[in-house]
Formats: structure tokens, sequence, C-alpha cells
């Protein structure tokens, strides 16, 4: 298959590694110090290439900012036939783009990112295919990811933007909340420089990421349940209430079973 990746960054780059042996590939970048290091793969920085190209299938994996406006530059220089599909972590605007743009297309969301991930090892990681969009696509996506070793869920749009509302939300506003009241420790202990190792992870993704995600219409009612659990937490501490405390340890640690 011609596949054409949008974007040279990690998860593109990792794309084109991924596929670029088992199928005619072509990466596209605006930046051509971007393709600087894209082997076994055709480095494009200009659309009327991508038309020379005619692509088959399209992975856009800009930062999900520019996702949207990257797919109509593009479009008109790709095949009727060609399918499009995105890996966005949210899809707030996507499906309604899709289906009003005429084309086939299919969206997924690998479970797992450059900042954390081992993009090496990655059978203990999820990834999301969307159920509604071309069938023929959600199986290339199925195959693919199951080669990897990645547990496949498939969700409608609507059950993955509640599970990114969930599954992402609360430990970016956690992680928010410890950096809000850090301060420098000179001799910091093993519990907090992991702490303060994700925050860096978190703070270091793009911006629009994490304002797509805080924004998810669901993530208010997810943030609130962090609320009232500080609530409850601090009225333990003001009372120094130790079998109010127990109680309230044992209820969590059940959660993490």
């Amino acid at each position: 298959m011609k596949i054409l990746i949008l974007g040279a960054g990690k998860m593109g780059s990792f794309f084109v590694d991924l596929l670029s042996f088992e199928h005619e590939t072509a990466v596209y970048d605006v930046d051509p110090k971007r393709l600087r290091f894209m082997y076994n793969t055709q480095r494009f920085t200009s659309l009327e290439e991508i038309r020379d190209f005619a692509p088959e299938l399209v992975i856009n994996a800009v930062t999900l900012k520019h996702t949207l406006d990257v797919f109509r530059q593009v479009i008109p220089y790709l095949p009727q036939e060609c399918i499009l599909s995105d890996i966005a972590s949210v899809k707030t605007g996507i499906q309604a783009f899709y289906e009003t743009c005429g084309r086939r297309y299919v969206s997924t969301h690998p479970m797992f990112g450059p900042t954390f991930a081992n993009l090496g090892a990655l059978a203990s990681e999820n990834a999301i295919v969307i159920s509604e969009g071309d069938y023929m696509g959600r199986i290339f996506f199925k195959d693919l990811y199951s080669k990897l070793g990645l547990n496949i869920c498939e969700y409608t749009f609507d059950e993955h933007d509640e599970t990114v509302a969930y599954s992402l939300s609360i430990p970016f506003v956690s992680t928010f909340v410890f950096a809000a009241v850090m301060k420098h420790q000179d001799a910091p202990g093993t519990t907090f420089k992991r702490h303060m190792a994700i925050a860096k992870g978190v703070l270091g993704e793009d911006d629009c990421l994490l304002r797509e995600i805080l924004f998810n219409p669901r993530t208010g009612g997810q943030v609130s349940k962090i609320r009232d659990e500080l609530k409850e937490m601090l009225e333990i501490i003001d009372r120094k209430d130790e079998e109010a405390l127990n109680n309230y340890l044992k209820k969590i640690r059940e959660h993490i079973k």
C-alpha cells in the first residue's frame, strides 16, 4: 500500500519506521530540517509531490492544533479513493469534519505517546479504533496494532471522548495541582522525583493538546470528583481522624487492585 504520513514529529517518525519496510511510504512536512533523519521513505515538502505520489492511505500525525488545517490543505492533492486517517488524542471536531469531507476515513488513538511510552516495547499499551468510518481502514489499523501486541478497544467517537476525559483529564489535572504547589527541593525523595518527572513530561506536551483535554465537555465532571476527594481528605486531616483515614485508605486501595 502507498501510505503518506503527515508530520515528521515523534509519532510521524514512529509510523514511518513501523510501515516503511512493508509498504511504500512517504512523509510530508513543511520544515525540511525535520526530514533530515528519515530513511527508507520518500520525503516531501511540497503538495505537488503528494499529488504525484497518489497515496492510498494518509495518516495525519501533526500536532492536534493543525490536524484539520493540514487535512484541508492536502485533500485537493489526494486521489478520491484515498482513505484519510488521524491518530489524534482528542477527537473534538474531527467527526464532523469527516462526515462532511466526502472521503473514506478511519480514526484511531494509540493510547501511548512519545513522552512516557517506550515506542520499541508496546506490548503493555492500548489503542482505540473508532467504530465509525471505513471498514477496510479499521481492519488495516487493527492488524497493525495487533502486530505491536497492543490491546485494542473499539469505541464510537462519543465513547472515545468519554474515555479520554477520564483517562487523561484526571492524571493531567492532578499533575497540574502538584506543579502549582511545588517548590524546589535540595534533597527530594524518590516519590517526589517521580512526580516531578511526570509533571515535566505532561507540561512538555503541546498547549493545544492540554487545552483540548481540559475543555472536553466531559472533563468538568471528572475534575469535580478530584475536588470532592480533596475536600474529604482535608476534613480528615483537619480532624486528625485516624479511623476515618484508615477507612479512606482502605477505600482507595480497593481502586488500584
